[in-house]
């Protein structure tokens, strides 16, 4: 798989921040494709990754940099770490971003272009909302899941049309459409119950498939939603029921990035998700009980982890 690059089309740089999950499968994806030149800014050094692609296995070099002092400004930036972990990669943000950059931020949560701005300059920011389940099996190892249709789904603009251009010749399907807002948060709906529960649990998504689990999220979707609609997105009145249905599609076996992170005795971006719920039903004058009752539980863990 290894498409030529058509003229005036595909940046020369692409760096990608963070080599977890979505970083380490988005990285891999690119390099293999061969149709730009991929850095990858981690902490400690690797020069091969393997990826495991939905249809085939790879293995790919990679030019990997752990000091930001070394890095200059790119093309296109993905910033695929954690959304607590930003302030951490905005040493790696200055140095990669010039005026004619291009960020896409591969994080969870509603606000990605005010979480960056500090760090960005000049640079065109764009969101994303990332469905693709990247699973960090080692620290040079990485593996995908297809959980739609849709693998990145994009606001339509011209930058977004750009970043379909980006990952073309990969097996991630990059979508730009309407109602960016609407989408984002039936991601979020989705992160406030699938991550938290398998994070608590300590079990994959199989969990999601108990009876008292499908009622306490129909309890956190039911807050969510409410505060979703207040927000602006254009929700259907069977949410809670569809997103509930989606969840018991979703492979048995497969994790959450906050479930790896608690195994890994990481902290949890418990305040980017279920905190973005908490917080906007506050603005709204929304009670958010049931979600307030898990941040509490996140943060709990999280002070753990820091001590």
């Amino acid at each position: 798989m290894s498409p030529s690059t058509p003229a005036g089309h595909a940046p020369s740089t692409v760096a990608v921040i963070g080599l977890g999950g979505i970083g380490g499968v988005a990285a891999g994806a690119l390099a293999h494709a061969g149709r730009c030149r991929v850095v990858a800014c981690a902490r400690r050094p690797l020069d091969r990754l393997t990826v495991e692609l939905p249809e085939e296995r790879a293995e790919v070099a990679l030019t990997v940099l752990t000091d930001p002092g070394a890095a200059s400004p790119a093309d296109w930036v993905l910033l695929t770490t954690k959304a607590q972990d930003t302030d951490g990669a905005g040493p790696w943000l200055r140095a990669l971003c010039g005026p004619r950059t291009k960020v896409a931020v591969m994080q969870n949560g509603v606000d990605h272009a005010e979480r960056v701005a500090p760090y960005v300059g000049a640079a065109e920011v764009l969101p994303t909302i990332v469905y693709y389940n990247g699973e960090r099996i080692a620290a040079d190892h990485v593996r995908m899941r297809h959980i739609g249709d849709t693998d990145i789904f994009l606001p339509d603009t011209d930058l977004a049309r750009a970043f379909v251009n980006l990952f073309a010749g990969t097996p991630i399907t990059v979508v730009p459409g309407g109602d960016f807002t609407t989408r984002l948060w039936r991601k979020l709906l989705i992160n406030i119950v699938v991550n938290p529960v398998t994070a608590l649990t300590r079990r994959r998504q199989a969990v999601l498939q108990r009876d008292d689990i499908q009622a306490l999220a129909g309890a956190l979707l039911e807050e969510g939603v409410a505060v979703a609609r207040a927000e602006g997105a254009d929700l259907a009145d069977s949410e809670v029921a569809d997103t509930q249905r989606l969840f018991r599609g979703f492979p048995r076996d497969a994790g959450s990035s906050m479930y790896f992170d608690a195994l890994a005795g990481r902290l949890l971006e418990g305040d980017a998700l279920t905190g973005a719920v908490v917080a906007a039903g506050e603005r709204h004058g929304i009670p958010t009980p049931v979600n307030r009752t898990i941040l509490t539980l996140l943060r709990a863990y999280n002070e753990g982890v820091e001590d």
